[in-house]
């Protein structure tokens, strides 16, 4: 049996504007503690899954890269001897462009990590000034020419439009520099601003200055046509990669599959059961210390939470769900449980449906909060 890691890195050097993430500034002095508290509670846990074959890992945060490489080595050292890694495994990292050089990426390619993912968000310094990013456009244009060079194939980059001042143009120029970077796996995300964040309370007091509703979706309409049009291939809403580059940890989020995270604020789906540990890092250094459990939420949803669950994850990628693995997970098929909201959603234009399988248009993607909110309970 297959099973996805997930590890959270808490830690970065300053947090974004629009940020809600479970991540910390000025904890530097935590590094090394919260490091061997992580390895103990991956040790610990070794046991009880030793049979699944690890398949994918993916280090998140924060901004793993913000710790010294050698306490990324630690951790990596731990996954290998406490779990079955198979020889194919996708090893991901986050990274900020502003936290890397040379040695750290050839130091994490040569033990393992396959896959980097770089946070970053735009290549104008201005945009990146506004949001509270840490590095400049060419420290991103950098990280990712460091990163080929050290060995790493499966580049990703995150991008983000709708955001303060940014034009239309503007956000051509990070998609065309993308792509002239060769960079196999590109993700592009909406800014949303988030309650209890510094941008939320800019824009309750009319200090945040947003593109319009038709800027922004000229945004999301360029990225799917230009990027469509360069060779990628969109498997997820938000996601696009070329052929063999789509990133199997998060296509096992939205498929439904078992993972287990690790660390303060992970969370984990092991067959129907959600866990999470607890956000507050020093708890989490309490608790795993003094032989504790860290995990603060365990729950088993209810059937018809887990069936809304398994259909709006799934309809987030260009494949969609099936007829068959619903039905194999919950013994009741998709036109039983959700046939009125289906039928409505097609006449809507919003979803098709072929070959006993469900999956999102052009503009149900566009639109994709209205389809998944058919399928609350």
């Amino acid at each position: 049996m297959n099973l996805g890691l997930y590890i959270h890195i808490p830690f970065c050097k300053q947090k974004c504007l629009y940020c809600d993430f479970p991540s910390y500034s000025h904890l530097e002095s935590l590094y090394e503690s919260y490091i061997d508290a992580l390895c103990r509670e991956i040790t610990g846990q070794g046991v009880l899954f030793s049979s699944y074959q690890v398949d994918t890992i993916y280090i998140g945060g924060g901004t793993p890269s913000v710790l010294p490489a050698a306490l990324l080595l630690k951790v990596i050292g731990a996954l290998n001897k406490s779990f079955t890694i198979t020889s194919d495994a996708e090893i991901s990292m986050e990274a900020n462009p502003g936290t890397v050089n040379n040695d750290m990426l050839t130091a994490l390619r040569s033990h393992g990590v396959n896959r980097i993912s770089f946070g970053v968000q735009s290549f104008s310094d201005t945009l990146l000034q506004e949001v509270g990013r840490i590095h400049t456009g060419d420290d991103g244009i950098h990280a990712v020419r460091t990163a080929q060079q050290a060995g790493f194939s499966n580049v990703n980059i995150d991008l983000m439009y709708g955001l303060p001042v940014q034009t239309l143009k503007d956000f051509q120029k990070s998609l065309r520099l993308a792509y002239e970077l060769a960079i196999p796996h590109i993700s592009v995300y909406g800014l949303k601003v988030e309650e209890e964040t510094p941008f939320a309370n800019r824009l309750a007091s009319g200090k945040l200055i947003l593109p319009s509703e038709e800027e922004e979706e000229a945004m999301y309409d360029e990225t799917v046509e230009y990027l469509t049009l360069s060779g990628y291939q969109r498997y997820e809403i938000s996601n696009y990669a070329l052929p063999g580059f789509s990133c199997r940890h998060n296509l096992k989020y939205w498929n439904y599959s078992s993972f287990l995270g690790k660390g303060a604020a992970a969370h984990s789906f092991i067959n129907g059961e959600r866990l999470a540990n607890t956000r507050d890092v020093r708890t989490y250094l309490k608790r795993v210390n003094s032989g504790q459990s860290p995990v603060e939420v365990k729950e088993i949803p209810d059937e018809p939470v887990q069936m809304a669950e398994f259909c709006f994850l799934g309809l987030r990628t260009a494949a969609g769900i099936s007829n068959d693995t619903f039905y194999r997970f919950f013994g009741k098929s998709l036109q039983q449980m959700f046939g009125k909201p289906l039928a409505s959603l097609e006449a809507k234009g919003l979803i098709c449906m072929e070959n006993q399988s469900v999956k999102l248009t052009p503009l149900g993607m566009k639109y994709g909060n209205s389809v998944f909110q058919a399928f609350l309970p």
